[in-house]
C-alpha cells in the first residue's frame, strides 16, 4: 500500500516530526513491502514554522527578543527569498512550553517579543508573512504585540497603560505612524473561537494557562474593553473581536488583526494548501495520523488532525487515528476509520508519557499487524 504518514505533534511528549517516525517504525516491522510517505502537519501551533518552513525550503533566521514573561531569548523565525516568504510560529517566542510549569501567572505574561520579532522581519520588505499563533502562554489580545510595534493605551489621565490587566481603565488608544508592516500577513489559528463570551479565549483557555475561576470574570473585562476601544480602528471586517478564530492564542488572532491588519485563516487551510495536500492524497491507499488526544476539540474545532480525517472521508481513503487516549464520544469514533490509544489497552500513562516514541511505534505495529486491504479488522 501507499501510506502518508501525518500526524500532528504529540503535546508535552513528541513533536509532530518524532511521531511520525516512530509510526513508521512500528509499522515497517509487520508491513515492509508498503510505500510509507512521512509528512509531519501542523494547524498553526507548535511545530508550524520548523515544519512548514522545512517543506519551502525556507532559511532559518534568528532575532534578539524577549518570550513571554519578558526574559531575552534568541527567536527564530523562517524566510524564504524567492517567494520573499516570511514565516513566524508564535509558540517560538511566546510559547507556554518555554516557560518553567507553574513559574508565573497569565497577568505577568504578554506578546511584546513577538511584535519585536514582526518588525524585524517587516524590515525585510516579505509579500507575505505568515504566523502560527497556537501554544501561546498569553492571554493579553495582542496588547503586548501592539505596543511592540508602536501603539500606544493611555488611561482617562493620559497615563500609558503597559500591562493588559490594566486594561479596564483603558480610555484612549493612539496608532503609531506606521500602520501598514505587510503587503500580505495571514493568521494560521488552530481553533475557531471568539476573543469574548462562553467560548472566548479567557473562559476556554485561560484555565489552561493559569487562570483560575475567580480570575476569569476581571481578565474578560479587560479584553472587552480593549475589544470596545477597537471598533473605531477601521478593519475591513469589522470588530476583529467578532472574526473566527479571533480568540486563539489567548487572543492574539485579535490583536494581529486589530493593529497588523492581518487575516484569519484556518492553519489546517493554509498549511494543507502550501503542501498541496489534496493533490498528495490522490496518490495514496491509507492515512497514518494522530496527535496526543484524539477528542471532541479534535474533529470538531478545526484542529488538523480533524481537519485531515475530513479530507479523508471526502475522498473515501482510509484514515487510521493513533493517540495517546483516544475520548469515547461517537463523534471522535466516527472520525476515523479506526482509532487507538496507548491508553488504556496497550500500556499506563506514565509509561505512555515517559516513553512516547517507543510505545507509539508499538500502537502503529500493532494496526499494522491488524490492517487488511479492505480496513481494520
Amino acid at each position: 500500500m501507499r501510506v502518508l504518514i501525518a500526524p500532528d505533534k504529540f503535546k508535552g511528549t513528541l513533536t509532530a516530526e518524532e511521531a511520525g517516525k516512530a509510526m513508521a517504525r512500528g509499522w515497517r516491522r509487520v508491513r515492509r513491502q508498503d510505500r510509507l510517505d512521512l509528512l509531519p502537519i501542523s494547524d498553526g501551533g507548535d511545530g508550524f514554522g520548523s515544519l512548514l518552513g522545512r517543506h519551502l525550503g525556507a532559511e532559518t533566521q534568528i532575532v534578539p527578543t524577549v518570550d513571554a514573561a519578558g526574559r531575552s531569548i534568541q527567536a527564530t523565525w523562517w524566510w524564504e527569498p524567492v517567494q520573499r516568504l516570511a514565516i513566524i510560529e508564535s509558540a517560538a517566542v511566546i510559547g507556554l512550553a518555554m516557560l518553567p510549569a507553574g513559574r508565573f501567572h497569565p497577568y505577568e505574561l504578554d506578546t511584546l517579543g513577538l511584535g519585536t520579532v514582526l518588525r524585524e522581519v517587516a524590515s525585510r520588505r516579505p509579500r507575505r508573512c505568515l504566523v502560527g499563533v497556537g501554544g501561546s502562554a498569553t492571554n493579553d489580545a495582542g496588547f503586548g504585540l501592539a505596543r511592540g510595534i508602536g501603539w500606544r493605551f493611555l488611561d482617562a489621565a493620559g497615563g500609558k497603560i503597559t500591562r493588559w490587566t490594566g486594561l479596564d481603565h483603558l480610555a484612549r488608544i493612539v496608532p503609531p505612524k506606521r500602520r501598514h508592516w505587510f503587503r500580505e500577513l495571514v493568521v494560521a489559528v488552530d481553533v475557531r473561537n471568539r476573543l469574548l463570551g462562553p467560548r472566548g479565549a479567557t473562559r476556554i483557555y485561560g484555565p489552561q494557562k493559569g487562570i483560575r475561576l475567580e480570575e476569569v470574570v476581571p481578565a474578560e473585562r479587560c479584553l472587552r474593553r480593549l475589544a470596545r476601544f477597537c471598533n473605531g480602528l477601521g478593519h475591513p471586517g469589522g470588530n476583529p473581536s467578532s472574526l473566527p478564530g479571533s480568540g486563539a492564542a489567548g487572543g492574539l488572532g485579535f490583536g494581529l488583526a486589530a493593529f497588523a491588519g492581518a487575516q484569519i485563516e484556518s492553519g489546517f487551510d493554509l498549511f494543507a494548501r502550501e503542501l498541496r495536500l489534496e493533490a498528495r492524497l490522490r496518490d495514496v491507499d491509507l492515512v497514518i495520523t494522530g496527535e496526543g488526544a484524539l477528542d471532541l476539540t479534535s474533529v470538531a474545532m478545526g484542529k488538523g488532525v480533524g481537519r485531515l480525517a475530513r479530507l479523508c472521508r471526502a475522498a473515501r481513503i482510509p484514515c487510521l487515528g493513533l493517540a495517546g487516549v483516544v475520548g469515547d464520544g461517537p463523534q471522535v469514533r466516527r472520525a476515523f476509520t479506526e482509532a487507538r490509544g496507548l491508553t488504556p489497552d496497550l500500556t499506563t500513562p506514565e509509561q505512555a508519557l515517559g516513553q512516547a516514541s517507543r510505545w507509539l511505534a508499538r500502537l502503529a505495529e500493532q494496526a499494522a499487524r491488524d490492517w487488511k486491504s479492505g480496513g481494520a479488522v
